[in-house]
């Protein structure tokens, strides 16, 4: 009974982790997370989630970025290169137009 128990755990805990969840923003995925509010950063999550398609998420990125890059510009500061486009996934709504 109890391997039967750590079977299912096991087999529930790689689908889980199979399954992914939502994009969460980080400070490790986010460009300007650390010149960004606590409010901001739910606000921009919750935004990132919301676009349908990739033209919409591009300009959201673009202007994003431009925003991180003009606070740290008045703080002193330097932005580290993004990693990632968070567009990405939309990509595929693109090339089926």
């Amino acid at each position: 009974m109890n391997n039967i128990l750590i079977s299912l755990s096991a087999l529930a805990f790689s689908a889980s982790v199979q399954a992914g969840g939502p994009w969460r923003a980080s400070e490790a995925n986010t460009r300007g997370w650390q010149l960004m509010t606590p409010e901001e950063r739910i606000e921009h999550q919750a935004r990132i989630r919301s676009f349908r398609t990739y033209e919409e998420c591009q300009s959201y990125r673009l202007a994003h970025h431009e925003k991180m890059e003009e606070r740290a510009r008045q703080s002193g500061r330097e932005l580290p290169r993004g990693r990632r486009d968070f567009c990405d996934h939309l990509q595929a709504d693109k090339a089926s137009r």
